[in-house]
């Protein structure tokens, strides 16, 4: 279910670790059911951070704009994925629309290029469909390595969305919506757009998302025996804030003094000997922009104007009025020295691959989606796939990206429930 990958980790396999290991049938089992009831996002990416004494996603995006950062020997493993997840939802498809962000940044583009190649690999002809009002006829960017994409306007009949001479079954959204749902994208009920409106940053909130994997991480935490919190980043929310004026920031005094509390009695609990931090971060979502580190409830009155004008906005330029403060987890990887924290992606209910996000200028209780950050790919174990003929039980070496597969899932279950929460034609779940 998880592919056998080479870690930034080399130390000894800690209990939780080890705990997850020894369990892989009941976990898988646990997943099998779940997806029977279920639908997973129809392709997800998660940051995961290792403190050792705690492993937890820090952040779920059902937009992910990475996969050039998947290494080639990982998209045999998305080509499955993808043909598993269109199977599902349009067995007979056969022109698949991608329509991106409203981007020209090259790293931006090959991802695009790469999402292009793994549909066509799963028999779909792609093309790529732009939101841009710039764009008034096929144009075709040259990327470093040799790709190319080619962006074409937008056409919109009365119940369909396609090209010039291009009708697709499906449309693939590859654009978080931070701005909004344009009209072009609305009642498009003879068509699969796929993740569907309601995922977008206009609609969705952190807040819900980490509620949702409260609940997961409970009934997780108890299948295996296991305190919730080591796999759960605990969090609260304020909804009125106003960082321009300021405004509302007793609300943000207030929850994140009984947040750090919090933190400290569990940290108790374990003997760990760390100081609790917190992030503040945008609820709908920032594009790594405005995000603070808050280790003192009294350091927000502290804020310097560049940090409120930081946080003022999200990167789609929104404003920032709801706030999630987020138990902080430390990472405990390095690569090269750096910071680095792994970067699980899925498609469908499969993990295809992953990479290290790595900052050499920040701080192992820091956000790391910020500007100066790059991405080193991992690579399979191949000396790990089978045990060597004659090898005792145990002897090959255990799988460490694992446990980061099983967060990343439990991440993406928390996106299926919170989706059908907040899914405007579903009943909302029990």
């Amino acid at each position: 279910m998880v592919p056998h990958l080479v870690t930034a980790l080399t130390g000894p396999i800690n209990e939780l670790e080890q705990r997850i290991l020894e369990s892989t049938p009941v976990i898988e089992r646990w997943f099998r059911l779940e997806w029977m009831e279920h639908t997973p996002p129809f392709y997800s990416s998660v940051d995961v951070r290792n403190a050792g004494f705690k492993l937890a996603p820090v952040d779920t995006n059902l937009f992910p704009g990475g996969w050039n950062h998947l290494t080639p020997e990982m998209l045999p493993l998305a080509v499955q994925a993808a043909m598993a997840a269109i199977e599902k939802i349009c067995p007979e498809a056969k022109n698949l629309l991608l329509v991106p962000e409203n981007s020209t940044d090259t790293f931006y583009l090959s991802n695009l290029a790469q999402l292009q190649r793994i549909f066509y690999q799963a028999g779909l002809n792609v093309r790529l469909g732009s939101l841009s009002n710039d764009i008034k006829a096929p144009t075709t960017i040259d990327l470093p390595g040799g790709d190319s994409v080619t962006l074409e306007p937008l056409l919109r009949s009365k119940r369909r969305l396609g090209l010039k001479h291009f009708d697709p079954c499906t449309i693939l959204l590859n654009n978080d919506l931070s701005a909004g749902a344009p009209g072009i994208l609305e009642d498009l009920h003879e068509q699969y757009l796929l993740p569907p409106l309601h995922a977008g940053w206009s609609v969705r909130r952190k807040s819900q998302h980490f509620k949702a994997y409260e609940e997961v991480a409970k009934r997780f935490g108890k299948l295996l025996g296991m305190d919730p919190w080591l796999i759960t980043p605990m969090f609260n929310q304020c909804g009125q804030v106003d960082f321009a004026e300021p405004h509302g920031l007793e609300c943000l005094r207030a929850n994140t003094d009984a947040l750090l509390a919090k933190i400290r009695r569990k940290y108790k609990e374990y003997g760990i000997n760390e100081k609790p931090f917190v992030l503040l971060k945008a609820d709908n979502g920032s594009g790594g922009r405005g995000i603070l580190t808050v280790r003192d409830a009294k350091d927000i009155d502290q804020l310097s104007p560049k940090a409120r004008t930081c946080m003022a906005t999200t990167q789609a330029g929104q404003p920032v009025s709801e706030v999630i403060i987020q138990e902080g987890v430390l990472t405990n990887e390095r690569i090269n020295a750096a910071v680095a924290e792994p970067v699980v992606y899925m498609m469908d209910r499969y993990v295809v691959g992953g990479f290290y996000r790595v900052h050499a200028d920040r701080g192992v209780d820091e956000n790391l989606n910020a500007p100066g950050a790059s991405f080193v790919p991992l690579a399979f174990e191949h000396s790990a796939q089978l045990p060597q003929p004659g090898a005792k039980p145990g002897a090959s070496v255990p799988n460490r990206f694992y446990m980061y597969g099983v967060i990343g899932r439990l991440a993406m279950l928390a996106a299926s429930y919170e989706l059908e929460a907040t899914d405007p034609d579903a009943e909302v779940y029990e």
